[in-house]
């Protein structure tokens, strides 16, 4: 799958949510929601990446820290498309003027 495709997917995986949960009379998460969902996500990465380095103990730390960045990764995407941003452009431009500020301190 090609990377431009990956917040397509992702509101996919949202959408799946949001149909389950109103199929048991939930509603959906807001904005809000999907971004605490993302902070805890973050904490648990951070234990993995104790765990990885020695710090914490965890049973299959590497399958682990793979998902823990693939949710991180989908939080991400659907935080850019529920703001509207466009994280492919805004990305580059970051990265360039990143580049640009690193450029002038060599």
């Amino acid at each position: 799958m090609d990377l431009s495709q990956l917040p397509v997917r992702a509101m996919q995986v949202r959408e799946s949510f949001n149909a389950t949960a109103q199929a048991k009379n939930n509603r959906a998460w807001t904005r809000e929601e999907v971004m605490q969902g993302f902070v805890g996500d973050v904490g648990d990465l951070m234990k993995l990446v104790m765990a990885k380095t020695g710090v914490r103990h965890a049973d299959n730390v590497d399958h682990r820290l793979a998902h823990e960045l693939s949710d991180c990764l989908w939080s991400v995407l659907v935080l850019a498309k529920l703001y509207d941003v466009n994280l492919e452009k805004k990305f580059l431009a970051t990265v360039t003027e990143v580049e640009a500020k690193l450029a002038r301190l060599e």
